[in-house]
Formats: structure tokens, sequence, C-alpha cells
């Protein structure tokens, strides 16, 4: 689960990037969400063809990255907020922990509804759990791209493409939602 910590941060952060420009309010536009869509999903079936043929550890992990961070964008785009130029990536996480989260949650709630009470709990380290998974995907990117030797990015790979799968997959249910 996210730590309180870490959503007082985003929140602060958020704050900042709306008085800075780095995240500005606007309206979806369904051309833009299209095109971050597509390239989530072509990230992800070049993440899932490089770790089939074994081709590259690192290109598994920055491709299932970017196919997070562009359903991220997508969903975000639909919610009325635009990242700007600038540290893209970081504001990016901080809009899904204050904006995306919880709807995420609800989300999910829904998918679990036969059993209520134990669909919160797990919702919510689920949602937590989905947002986390990007913030440790972003981390880990930036480290393997530029510090890892070859030998230990094999088992960083695949859980990366896993967890791109997962939550391009969720993202994919939550921006259907949004769009009713």
């Amino acid at each position: 689960m996210l730590d309180g910590k870490r959503v007082k941060e985003a929140e602060g952060n958020v704050r900042a990037y709306l008085r800075e420009g780095l995240l500005r309010k606007t309206a979806a536009d369904r051309r833009i969400s299209s095109i971050l869509l597509e390239n989530s999903r072509e990230s992800l079936k070049v993440a899932e063809e490089v770790h089939r043929q074994g081709i590259s550890d690192l290109w598994v992990i920055v491709c299932s990255y970017y196919a997070m961070y562009y359903y991220a964008n997508a969903v975000l785009l639909e919610l009325g907020y635009k990242v700007g130029n600038r540290i893209v990536h970081k504001v990016t996480a901080d809009a899904l922990i204050v904006y995306v989260r919880n709807k995420l949650k609800a989300s999910l709630i829904e998918e679990y509804e036969r059993t209520k009470e134990e669909a919160l709990s797990l919702a919510g380290m689920k949602a937590d759990s989905l947002i986390k998974s990007f913030d440790a995907e972003r981390s880990k990117r930036g480290i393997i791209q530029y510090r890892t030797l070859d030998d230990k990015k094999r088992s960083k790979a695949a859980t990366s493409l896993q967890r791109a799968k997962e939550f391009t997959k969720e993202m994919e249910k939550l921006i259907l939602t949004l769009g009713k």
C-alpha cells in the first residue's frame, strides 16, 4: 500500500505543479487520448515481443514502463488534467496518486461487489499497489537504464512486463467508465 507520507507528498507536489503550470486543467481531448492509448498498447506489445525473444531486458522494462505511462496520461486527460513539458514522469506519478487512486479504488470495488466488505480492503490495497508499481517502474527504469549490469536485468524485466499488463488492464477499465 502507499504510505501516508507518499500520499501527502504527492498532494503537496500537485498543488505546486498546478501553480507552476507543470500540470494544468484542460478539456478532455479524445484525439490525444486515442494517441496515448495506442502508444500504450504498442509499448506493451513491443515489451512482450522483446521479452519473448529475449532481445533486451532493458527494453522490456523501458517499454513496460511507457505502456503504463501513456495509459496514466490518457486517464489524467480524461479527468481534465494535462501534464506539462518538464519532469513529466514525476508529475504523472504524483497526479495519479491525487486524481486517479480513489477512482481506481472505486472501479475495483465495483468489480468485487459480491464480497463488498472484503473488496473495500482488497480494492484499496490493489489500487495503491497499481499506483505504487507505476512509481516503482519509473524509478527502476532510470536505475536499469543507466546503472545496472545485464545479468540483473532479466528478472527485473519479467516483473516490469507483468506490472505493465496489470496496470494497463485496470486503466483500460477505468477509462471506459470515465468515458460514460
